[in-house]
């Protein structure tokens, strides 16, 4: 097979572990790295460089690298605020995108880039690598045989304890920094999978209703909120960058319950809990570190044709930004370049 080169904008702390997960992946390679410092994009390259593959380009302009012929996916690590113009750019160029969650800062502004990426009938997915985690598929399973009978609620916690520095991408309003962005996103996504496991598709939500601690800079230090969905279930959940949590995601049923366990958006473990019996903790663990799922996915999806993920496909991005909008304005967390 034909290598798979990868281009990677944002040479961050995640884009470490996308190019660990991608050195152990046969047939894929890093061939550009762009980065807003050149040395750092190159020290980036030659860190993950491979024996058999020629040292990734490093640039500082996205442009260079659009240009060239060896790219057939790029990946987007920058923070959140600065998703948006380069998704545009790789878009234009006619290259596929794999970008990191949120995809972008609002629904408004996904819908445009969604209609582009249809327009141009090039590939765009977002990073939400928990749903590629082997772990959820035997809790699909579970789910989708009834193993602890209706679902009824939802509770989950995602939270860390950041020290406040007012110019970092976590409490920068100019980087979309807050809580919910950067984690509560996590709650969101796996409420809406749980959802689609368990009732074939996510209904839609009566209301929602949230409080939030805002910071000196205006974003969300932590924040909770509540979702009531027109079938009758719940799902609560906190996130936090100032405060310790289990981060674990507990679905109830009417015959038991199962607990996606700690880190649950890294999750190598489930236990199943029924009324009367033994827990069952079941252990799928990482054939590298958790990213190769969606990197097996991207390659896939190109390889046949297609513009969208059936796992993580443009309306389920689509929808969870709608719900972090709502949140956002319900609790007072505005970014200077919000589209909605």
């Amino acid at each position: 097979m034909k290598t798979f080169n990868w281009a990677v904008i944002g040479p961050g702390r995640i884009a470490h572990r996308f190019a660990e997960a991608v050195n152990g992946t046969d047939n894929t390679a890093i061939s550009w790295v762009i980065g807003r410092d050149l040395n750092r994009a190159d020290a980036f390259s030659q860190q993950w460089s491979r024996a058999a593959h020629p040292a990734a380009r490093a640039s500082t302009t996205i442009a260079e690298a659009l240009a060239a012929d060896n790219i057939d996916c790029v990946y987007i690590a920058t923070p959140h605020s600065f998703h948006a113009d380069a998704i545009r750019q790789c878009l234009l160029a006619g290259k596929p995108v794999l970008c990191e969650k949120p995809l972008v800062t609002d629904a408004a502004m996904a819908r445009e880039l969604i209609a582009l990426a249809r327009a141009q009938q090039t590939f765009l997915m977002e990073a939400v690598w928990t749903r590629f985690l082997p772990i959820y598929a035997e809790i699909s399973g579970w789910l989708r045989t009834n193993t602890i009978g209706r679902v009824r609620a939802m509770q989950s916690t995602f939270c860390f304890n950041a020290p406040f520095d007012a110019t970092s991408r976590v409490y920068d309003p100019l980087q979309a920094g807050g809580a919910l962005l950067d984690i509560g996103i996590y709650n969101l996504t796996v409420t809406r999978w749980v959802m689609a496991q368990a009732f074939g598709v996510c209904p839609l939500v009566n209301n929602i209703n949230a409080n939030a601690v805002i910071g000196p800079t205006g974003v969300d230090h932590r924040l909770a909120a509540t979702l009531n969905f027109t079938n009758a279930v719940t799902s609560q959940f906190v996130c936090s960058v100032e405060s310790a949590g289990e981060n674990t995601f507990q679905i109830i049923g009417e015959k038991g319950t199962i607990n996606i366990n700690k880190y649950f958006s890294a999750a190598e473990t489930a236990t199943l809990n029924r009324t009367g019996e033994d827990a069952l903790t079941v252990k799928k663990p990482w054939r590298i570190n958790g990213f190769e799922g969606e990197i097996d996915e991207v390659i896939r999806c190109i390889y046949a044709g297609k513009i969208e993920s059936d796992v993580m496909p443009h309306d389920e991005t689509l929808k969870t930004l709608e719900w972090m909008d709502e949140v956002r304005q319900m609790v007072g967390v505005r970014y200077p370049f919000d589209r909605n």
